[in-house]
């Protein structure tokens, strides 16, 4: 397992839309414990494929100490109820904003090995599984507030 560099506001390849995962092999066990080791290495609770310079939907949360939720091709069934908290980001180093998110989350996805499941999440880690979702999709938690917009101003080369 290794760290992988992480790319950072300003680097385009955040804001493309990843692809689906197709081939549940050895490579995407690879980056699935390379995100992992990286998300540990920089004290991070998730981390996209995306943020490692891999546009593919694919996704590590940290649950507990020793429990890892690893999440490909993950679509949301639904949200309920809204909660406006503190978020930081790997690709925003050292920025903090208060970020609306929902309070529950439902989701279907595929493990590592391509079988399906459906996961709840609800306060924190519900706010975590839609902030990578929103990589995957190209979006960062600076474009959903004012505060983070300007701070996007002032730091993302177009």
């Amino acid at each position: 397992m290794s760290v992988r560099k992480i790319v950072t506001l300003g680097n385009k390849t955040l804001r493309k839309i990843s692809k689906p995962v197709v081939d549940f092999d050895q490579s995407l066990f690879e980056l699935l414990d390379d995100m992992k080791t990286t998300m540990l290495e920089k004290r991070g609770v998730g981390i996209s494929a995306v943020q490692v310079g891999v546009l593919r939907r694919a996704i590590v949360i940290q649950l507990d100490d020793d429990e890892f939720l690893e999440i490909i091709n993950p679509e949301i069934i639904k949200t309920r109820g809204k909660v406006n908290e503190s978020e930081g980001c790997l690709s925003v180093p050292g920025f903090y904003c208060d970020v609306e998110r929902p309070k529950y989350v439902k989701i279907s996805a595929y493990n590592r090995n391509g079988e399906p499941f459906v996961f709840e999440a609800k306060d924190y880690i519900a706010r975590c599984v839609c902030h990578e979702i929103d990589h995957l999709n190209g979006v960062l938690f600076v474009d959903l507030t004012d505060e983070g917009r300007a701070y996007k101003l002032e730091h993302e080369v177009n």
